[in-house]
């Protein structure tokens, strides 16, 4: 038997919340359970195991991601401004109730060096979905050099997010700064 969607929802929020802020092995179940308003036969019903949650809530929080650069891309009418807006897209996300002091995906990456399968899954999507649209921005930006370009974005893009663990204040400046510089030594 399936939960309710609301249900859902308040399991995924409290887990967010929770295992994003707090940390995955620092946050047992029942704390989820408790914030979520829920017993645990509500959650095994939808969820067998907390890797389950957190692949479900890290898979929730890509959709949203993808929302937010989606926008910001959107926002954007050259190619080197939709393959920058990736920095727009950070700090939009950053911005949001479920914006945290640093990516979710490296967290569960860090707390799992041997990660259970759907979360390992969840983690790959993530990473390859942003190499991949960065692969199309990056071509349509410098056809010559796109792969490569895309490859030193996501570099950019992920220790811009590491330092956000490092520095509460820390902004996108100095990553899209870098950005602009690589795009215009053509």
């Amino acid at each position: 038997m399936a939960i309710r969607s609301s249900t859902e929802s308040k399991l995924l929020d409290a887990a967010d919340e929770l295992f994003f802020s707090r940390g995955i092995a620092a946050t047992p179940i029942d704390a989820v359970l408790e914030r979520a308003g829920v017993s645990a036969a509500t959650l095994y019903r939808g969820y067998p195991s907390k890797e389950a949650l957190l692949a479900a809530t890290l898979d929730r929080r890509h959709r949203a991601w993808l929302e937010a650069w989606d926008d910001a891309i959107a926002a954007q009418d050259t190619a080197e401004g939709r393959l920058l807006a990736i920095f727009d897209a950070l700090d939009a996300f950053r911005a949001r109730p479920i914006g945290s002091r640093w990516c979710a995906f490296l967290g569960s990456a860090a707390e799992y060096p041997d990660p259970p399968e759907e979360v390992a899954r969840a983690i790959s999507r993530d990473t390859e979905t942003m190499l991949d649209r960065l692969a199309h921005l990056a071509d349509a930006a410098d056809s010559r050099r796109g792969a490569e370009l895309a490859e030193q974005l996501l570099l950019l893009v992920t220790g811009d997010l590491a330092m956000r663990l490092r520095s509460p204040t820390w902004t996108t400046d100095t990553a899209r700064g870098i950005a602009a510089a690589l795009l215009a030594s053509r």
